[in-house]
């Protein structure tokens, strides 16, 4: 496996933590549990974006079979 998708899995493993942990604060300690949606979203579309970004640059860069 490439060293960009050992990096992309922690990076998404700590990032969806840290957003359900923001989230389930906002549901448990608000009283507007609708503000918790944000967090969720961004905690989901982020890695797929990185990944994306990362997946294209390693294609761009990748030599050209001969």
């Amino acid at each position: 496996m490439a060293l960009w998708k050992k990096l992309w899995i922690l990076f998404t493993v700590i990032w969806v933590v840290v957003a359900a942990l923001n989230a389930g604060t906002i549901i448990a300690f608000s009283d507007e549990p609708e503000k918790a949606v944000r967090p969720i979203v961004v905690g989901l579309v982020v890695p797929i974006a990185l990944f994306a970004v990362l997946w294209v640059w390693q294609r761009l860069r990748r030599e050209p079979p001969e």
